[in-house]
């Protein structure tokens, strides 16, 4: 396809990392579960690490295993970012940008012409007819994108396009002129009690403070309409605590309460 791509090796047993010759690659590496890991997901320990015992101690300390395969994948540094597109028969109908971050709840829509590029080049040459989301570092080392995810599912950033009169047609209409993008005038998407949560736990910094006020008066709350506030009130005030309560009673804990997608992040979840 012509397409960059970061060094990757599939995983299926520790041993394959411990005995693997990192000398040859200029940049480390990092290991990501295949399967999804909501806590370990966010785990960017470089590899190799300061000596080889630590090698070993951190690689054994990971559930990889033939039915369990990881990613090892080279570690590009630059700006992160991140995709949702909409395909039919290898047309690229929807496709929105955004900075990104390894949790990202954020989201204000930008151009980036070599991600759309790519996106359109993988989307046409395998036919694809979905929803995709892609995570993509911009290098400046070489100042070229590199897809770092690939996930076939429908992205949060599609929020951006709340204010879109066309986006259902790109999914229902067999034609389309051109490939739907959010609108110029679409307000950066936040998640109300992600922003208050920030807020209240930095009381004490001003700046973070002024930060997440203006987030919140400048940007548009990623489910809550005025025509339809049911969604909202249902997901921050009966689903979350629901599931709160559920969780008191098994005691199994969370690691946080990702208010972005309703569910509570918990150690070996979903």
């Amino acid at each position: 396809m012509g397409l960059n791509v970061p060094q990757s090796f599939i995983i299926t047993d520790r041993q394959q990392v411990i005995d693997f010759d990192f000398s040859q690659f200029v940049h480390p590496f990092i290991l990501k579960s295949i399967n999804y890991d909501a806590v370990r997901r966010l785990d960017l320990t470089k590899l190799p690490c300061e000596t080889k015992e630590k090698t070993i101690e951190f690689v054994n300390s990971l559930p990889i295993s033939a039915e369990n395969p990881w990613i090892m994948q080279e570690f590009i540094t630059g700006t992160e970012y991140c995709t949702h597109s909409t395909a039919k028969n290898g047309e690229l109908r929807v496709h929105c940008c955004c900075q990104s971050s390894a949790f990202q709840v954020n989201y204000q829509s930008v151009k980036h012409p070599q991600i759309f590029h790519w996106v359109e080049t993988f989307i046409k040459q395998m036919n694809l007819t979905g929803q995709i989301s892609f995570d993509f570092i911009h290098s400046p080392e070489d100042d070229k994108v590199y897809p770092i995810e690939c996930n076939p599912r429908t992205h949060s950033a599609i929020t951006m396009f709340y204010n879109h009169p066309h986006l259902a047609d790109a999914y229902l209409n067999e034609q389309q002129d051109k490939t739907i993008e959010p609108l110029p005038d679409s307000l950066p998407v936040y998640w109300l009690y992600h922003e208050l949560w920030r807020l209240v736990t930095h009381l004490y910094d001003w700046q973070e403070v002024k930060k997440r006020i203006d987030i919140i008066l400048s940007g548009k709350e990623g489910i809550f309409c005025w025509y339809d506030p049911l969604p909202f009130l249902m997901v921050y005030h009966w689903q979350i605590p629901l599931l709160i309560l559920q969780d008191l009673t098994k005691l199994k804990g969370w690691i946080r309460i990702d208010f972005n997608i309703g569910k509570l992040v918990q150690l070996d979840g979903d």
